[in-house]
């Protein structure tokens, strides 16, 4: 266990690494393949002695090895970040399609949470790709979740479809087909990963309006994809408990 749970962790970074070049390029409409990763700065293309998640950084405090222009501390948080939730489901899955469907959602998640900060977006390339894995996972490791996932799928997009129409300045169609992605990767488990992300947004929300007042506070624009995540991650976890604790309490 405790090495699978390592080469989780050490693949965690690596796809972190991957991640950063995603959330970049991504938006911008550039491959992201081609050509080899450079310093946003000055241009100059890193040495593969750069790219070695976190430990290149820290190696290099932080600089470009070549104009010295500080390089955001983001990026190794996201490979730590990515790494660490790789090994958590490592650790907390026992359970083949459970730890895949895991491991499917963190890389989905990560870019997502950041494209939609930086650029208020959630990409169809993401979000559908997150769909289609989710699909051949669950068909090729376990065909009985797979009606639960999809019932699961149409609910949580639907609930967010209806709020769309009903309120379109407040949240957008990358919403809801995040909502429906995280219906097939957690099946009934959605319904406390919308709970959490509402109860999350409306506590931001309501942060805001304390520190802008209330006229501005409203006005401020935040996107809903990073609180979507937040619930989706949490509910994988303990999303099927906070499920039966409420069926056995009421």
């Amino acid at each position: 266990m405790a090495l699978a749970i390592a080469l989780a962790a050490v693949g965690g970074l690596i796809v972190g690494s991957f991640l950063n070049v995603v959330v970049w390029r991504l938006p911008r409409g550039e491959s992201l393949s081609h050509p080899r990763s450079r310093c946003p700065s000055c241009g100059t293309q890193l040495r593969a002695i750069d790219n070695i998640p976190v430990v290149s950084w820290l190696a290099l405090r932080g600089k470009c090895h070549h104009c010295g222009a500080p390089v955001s501390a983001r990026y190794p948080l996201v490979e730590l970040a990515t790494g660490a939730l790789y090994a958590a489901v490592a650790a907390t899955q026992d359970d083949a399609v459970r730890i895949v469907l895991g491991l499917l959602l963190v890389t989905a998640l990560v870019p997502i949470t950041l494209i939609d900060l930086d650029h208020r977006i959630i990409p169809n390339r993401i979000t559908g790709a997150a769909a289609i894995a989710a699909v051949i996972a669950i068909a090729a490791l376990d065909t009985d979740f797979l009606p639960e996932a999809a019932i699961a799928a149409v609910a949580g997009g639907g609930f967010f479809f209806i709020a769309a129409v009903l309120y379109p300045r407040g949240m957008g169609m990358g919403d809801v087909k995040l909502a429906g992605v995280l219906g097939l990767y957690l099946g009934r488990a959605v319904a406390p990963a919308i709970v959490i992300a509402l109860i999350a947004g409306v506590v931001l929300g309501a942060a805001i309006i304390v520190r802008k007042g209330a006229t501005e506070g409203r006005k401020t624009a935040v996107p809903f994809g990073p609180f979507l995540a937040l619930g989706g991650l949490v509910a994988f976890f303990v999303g099927n408990e906070l499920v039966d604790a409420y069926l056995d309490t009421f």
